[in-house]
């Protein structure tokens, strides 16, 4: 199983091997995994995940084209705090198992875990996710996707796009995470993605 595993910080794995061929023109802290999971066990995620209670996500009123469901922990956008969610599935287990070993964290840290499906057309834009939240990972199923990162410099953008295969994961840490800003374009196909997130520690 070949890895690219980005100039990581802080838990971050490792450099291992450049899958793109330009490893160091990626984000500081972006790490990717591909076949995280085996086809065996993205078909089971899925059966699962097709009989979650998913609602189209709201941001102050406006409903997303995407749909969501999260456990663990979720970030409420009126109180703009972190809550307290559903416990997380014990079928989703198993693959925080694999995450966690990917970004070299144990299990427990990633105490939310929340899972994005989009329906043909449907994509996120630009956006940085919650300063609540530290490291990020991500799962991917059923279909591919662009995923795209930016970063302000001077009067201009930094950009970069990975493409994020069916069965892989990504980790952002570090610059990645807090510097750089990441979208998904509308899809053509159905396609799951699981977010896994640590708890930023509470400054004393």
């Amino acid at each position: 199983m070949s890895s690219l595993k980005l100039k990581a910080t802080g838990h971050a794995p490792a450099f291992q091997h450049d899958l793109f061929g330009a490893a160091e023109n990626l984000p500081e802290g972006f790490a990717y995994q591909p076949g995280l999971i085996t086809p065996q066990e993205a078909t089971e995620l899925a059966r699962h995940l097709e009989g979650l209670p998913f609602q189209a996500f709201d941001f102050h009123g406006h409903l997303a084209n995407r749909r969501v469901v999260g456990f663990g922990l979720r970030y409420d956008y009126d109180r703009r705090e972190v809550v307290e969610a559903a416990p997380i599935p014990d079928f989703l287990l198993p693959v925080r198992e694999k995450v966690a070993a990917f970004a070299r964290r144990p299990a427990e840290a990633f105490a939310q875990v929340l899972i994005n499906e989009y329906r043909p057309g449907a994509g996120i834009g630009w956006h940085r996710d919650k300063p609540y939240f530290e490291d990020v990972a991500g799962v991917s199923l059923l279909a591919a996707c662009s995923f795209r990162l930016r970063r302000k410099s001077g009067d201009k953008w930094e950009r970069r796009t990975v493409g994020v295969e069916p069965r892989s994961a990504y980790l952002m840490t570090g610059p990645s995470r807090s510097e750089w800003e990441h979208s998904i374009p509308p899809l053509a196909e159905h396609r799951y993605s699981i977010t896994l997130r640590t708890l930023r520690p509470q400054k004393p």
